[in-house]
This record gives structure tokens, sequence and C-alpha cells, in this order.
């Protein structure tokens, strides 16, 4: 963590389950300060409380600062003395924005382009925005909202030296046992006696850990460079394979209902369009999707095109690994919050 050496970061939307991964990685290393932002102070009280009592030699670098994404000049207040920003603020639910898309938009559009015009201003060193596989190909209000955040982040990285602040974006998918996310759901379904309820059974999903998702951030943070999104060759499972995972965990004997998509899902997500293959980079672990630098002169390329482009297709959670029941479980297992919880249905 030399990197963070003495420096101050600030997570937006930093009481959330990604922020919360992120201070139990960092909180102990050498970094000097980690401003949680966001607009819940209850959440942020509990967060504070938590942490003091958990982590009480070094509970002193977290610093709390209320305010809104929405709101430029509460933004603006927070970010005196940044170094690294993680942006994570969002509304991420697909049914929630599917009946309220402005609101998506003002937080997760708007709410990044203040976040970016901030940082610029005060001289952050690099900004890291936290995308969704949803945005490639996007059919729901959500997707699109993240699609044209990563937009707004790319055209941003035109606009200043990347020495001054290098702005790049992660996009990633289901986050597995994350707040809001369908395992806890199940969890709570089979604890209470009742059956597992599921979409659609031949649905697929990217999975990961929140570490990989944090694991996917610093790589951005390191490797990335200005304008970039970066993504991590995630495997994926059905959601069918997904709940027999969850319940022979917890009950072999909880029945599974199938009751139908919900608004704005897809049957399968994508990481990678097949236009962002063409100038994809492999990097082993994960691909870099450089930003398109080219100006708004075409007339050039009516003459001098490239017509060359990389051999990948379409990276999404059909054609990636798709993992087996036993797979699922033992990455469950590895997960503390199901380690957790295992220990409490024990009891």
């Amino acid at each position: 963590m030399s990197m963070f050496e003495g420096k101050t970061l600030m997570i937006t939307g930093g009481t959330g389950s990604f922020g919360n991964t992120v201070l139990k990685r960092f909180l102990e290393t050498d970094i000097g300060e980690i401003r949680v932002f966001s607009r819940d102070e209850k959440k942020q009280d509990d967060m504070r409380h938590e942490f003091q009592v958990t982590h009480p030699e070094v509970a002193h670098k977290l610093k709390f600062y209320i305010g809104d994404v929405r709101d430029l000049a509460s933004v603006k207040n927070a970010m005196y003395g940044v170094d690294y920003i993680f942006h994570a603020a969002a509304l991420k639910q697909v049914p929630s924005c599917e009946f309220f898309p402005v609101e998506a938009v003002k937080t997760n559009v708007l709410g990044t382009d203040n976040v970016l015009t901030a940082a610029i201003e005060a001289g952050v060193k690099t900004v890291i925005c936290l995308s969704t596989d949803k945005a490639a190909y996007p059919v729901n209000a959500m997707g699109t909202s993240k699609a044209m955040m990563e937009k707004v982040v790319v055209a941003k990285s035109r606009t200043v030296a990347p020495e001054k602040t290098k702005i790049c974006c992660t996009r990633y998918g289901n986050v597995l046992c994350s707040r809001g996310s369908v395992v806890p759901l199940w969890i709570d379904q089979i604890r209470a006696g009742n059956p597992i309820t599921i979409t659609e059974p031949s649905m697929t999903r990217f999975v990961m850990s929140l570490e990989e998702a944090v694991d996917l951030v610093l790589f951005a943070f390191e490797n990335g460079e200005s304008g970039d999104i970066l993504v991590q060759k995630a495997p994926a499972c059905t959601i069918e394979v997904l709940a027999k995972a969850v319940a022979e965990l917890f009950n072999p004997e909880t029945e599974i209902r199938v009751i139908g998509i919900r608004h704005g899902e897809k049957m399968f997500e994508t990481l990678l369009t097949n236009e962002e293959c063409a100038n994809a980079i492999d990097m082993g672990d994960f691909y870099r999707v450089p930003a398109d630098k080219r100006g708004l002169n075409y007339d050039k390329y009516f003459n001098d095109g490239d017509v060359e482009r990389t051999q990948l297709s379409e990276f999404d959670s059909n054609n990636t690994n798709l993992m087996t029941v036993e797979e699922v479980k033992e990455k469950l297992l590895s997960l503390q919050y199901i380690q957790d919880v295992l220990a409490d249905w024990e009891k």
C-alpha cells in the first residue's frame, strides 16, 4: 500500500458494501486518511461506531462528510486535500431506476460529472469511477444511466492533462452478498421458512466478491490510463445454479420458486461489447478498453482508416466460464458474510 502512504482517499457512497470493504483493507495500512462522503447520517454513524470498536487504533483516520453527489457545492466542500477518489455513489437497483429514471440520471450521470468537476478543480491525482456490466448494451434505466456515466468519464478525461488528474472507469458484474443483492434476500427467505424466489432459471450473471471488486479498482488505479474502462475476466453462473448453491449451504430442502423476469432485466449481461472488443487490450486477468482519443474532424478517416482489430468478440455471461453448483458453493464459502451467517446459523 506504499502508493497510498500518507495520502487522503475519498470514497463517495462510502457507507455501502464497497466502501466497507475498502475500509477494512486500507485502514490498517500506511494511508493517511479515508473520507466517507455520503448523504445518510444514520449509516455514517453506524459505520463510525463499528470501526471505533473493530479498529480502535486506526479509527482516527476515518473522516465522515455529509453531502450528495447531486450537489456540486457539497462535493467541493469535501474535496480539499484529497489525493485519490473511488467514486461508488450511485442508484444501483434496476426496478427502482425503471420507475424513477430521472433520479438515476441525477445521481449516476450528473452526480459523476459533479465529482469529476470538483476533483479536477481541486487537483485530485486519480479518480476511479465504478460502473456495471449493465452499461454495456443497456436495456434498462439503471444501465443506460451508467452508460452515460461512462461517457462522462471518457469525455472528462479529454479535458484534463492525465499527469494532473487521471480518470478511469471500472465495469463489473454482480457482487455477491453486497447490500441489496439477491443472496442475502434468499438467506432471509430460507431463515423464514419460505421458498427461494428466482426470476428465470437459465438467466446468467457474472459473479465476483467484494474483495475482487476492490482488486479491480486497485488494478485500474495502478495500470489504467486516463479515459480507460477496465473489466475483470469474471466467471458467471445461471440464477438456478446460484440458488441451488445457497439452498445446499443453508437448507437443502428449500423449495426454489420461479416468479418471472422483473422490470428491465436481461437474460445475460455483457462486460465488453463487440465494438469495444475491437480495441480491447488483454492484460491477463483483466481487459483494458482505451478511450477513443480522436477529434471531431472525421474527414481524414475517409482516406486513412484502421482496418485491423483484435480477434476478441463480445465478452458476456454466456460465453465466459460458467460455474457449477459446487464451484459457486466454494466461492460463497470464501466470503466473510457467508461465514458469519453460517456461524450464527449453527448457534
